[in-house]
């Protein structure tokens, strides 16, 4: 996978408390040929243990269609 531009606007398009679900969208925008960038949402665990996560970042002009595959593998 490239590595996104930093000069490019990146937008969340998808955030799961489960990383395997996370991973799972990741491999599908990825075999579409979109570039999905995975990070980690932990919050403090001292403040908000247990709470956190993962969420997918697109290239901005991606967005719509990424949307639409996460939405068609959701049966939505």
């Amino acid at each position: 996978m490239n590595e996104p531009d930093p000069e490019e606007t990146l937008v969340k398009i998808f955030e799961s408390e489960r990383e395997s679900e996370a991973l799972v969208v990741q491999g599908l925008l990825t075999s579409a040929g979109i570039d999905a960038d995975l990070t980690s949402i932990d919050a403090v665990q001292e403040t908000f243990p247990g709470v956190g996560g993962t969420a997918i970042f697109v290239r901005a002009e991606d967005e719509e269609i990424a949307r639409r595959i996460i939405e068609e593998s959701q049966g939505v």
